[in-house]
């Protein structure tokens, strides 16, 4: 369980990997598709890094996350303690067992030890399905957006921008990281809200 910071930040790098490409304008008169010519691209990035530090959604969830790791690894120490508890029972008192009984307890504390093995795969494969699946919702939570966000702004082409990408500079202009934070920040306030609260608002504007 010592490897959950790990796994966590690499989330950081792999969660907005986001390279969202629409090359295909509109039909010309006579029914053929033309691929947009490179000049005419209109290309933006995001710093995932500042995305991510600002989302709230992923702050929420890797707040969540953390704390169940706690727990469970917490869990897993108190199951350990207990397995070491048992055997040095056994070390203490194997001096005044007998052949059978020293036998017995032996398999009793395999038996112990094994099962003490599965649970902790199984809480390590539990803490990888419970990040997979944080990973797949916000990349399809910002993915979305950008989906949204490009039709209202031209844009054709949305890149990552961090120490892991291929983009070694992008110029401010088209850094639109601060309105990708409060357009998904906007989007996830309303959907706490629910519907309910969300037309509440609207009728008071």
């Amino acid at each position: 369980m010592k490897n959950i910071s790990l796994i966590l930040n690499g989330v950081l790098l792999v969660a907005v990997g986001i390279l969202y490409f629409l090359f295909f304008s509109n039909k010309k008169a006579g029914g053929e598709s033309s691929v947009t010519a490179p000049s005419d691209l209109k290309i933006a990035y995001i710093k995932s890094d500042t995305v991510l530090k600002y989302y709230d959604y992923f702050k929420e969830m890797k707040t969540i996350l953390e704390a169940k790791n706690k727990k469970l690894d917490q869990d897993l120490q108190n199951r350990a303690q207990s397995l070491q508890n048992d055997i040095n029972s056994y070390q203490r008192n194997i001096g005044s067992l007998t052949i059978g009984q020293a036998k017995a307890l032996e398999e009793d504390l395999g038996k112990k030890q094994q099962n003490f093995r599965l649970y902790q795969q199984s809480l390590e494969q539990e803490l990888v399905n419970d990040q997979s699946k944080m990973n797949e919702a916000l990349y399809g939570r910002i993915t979305k957006f950008l989906k949204k966000y490009s039709e209202g702004s031209g844009l054709q082409v949305v890149l990552k921008y961090d120490p892991s990408s291929d983009v070694l500079f992008g110029g401010p202009g088209i850094d639109i990281s601060q309105d990708v934070i409060k357009g998904l920040n906007d989007e996830y306030k309303t959907e706490k809200q629910g519907p309910a609260k969300a037309d509440s608002t609207a009728t008071k504007k």
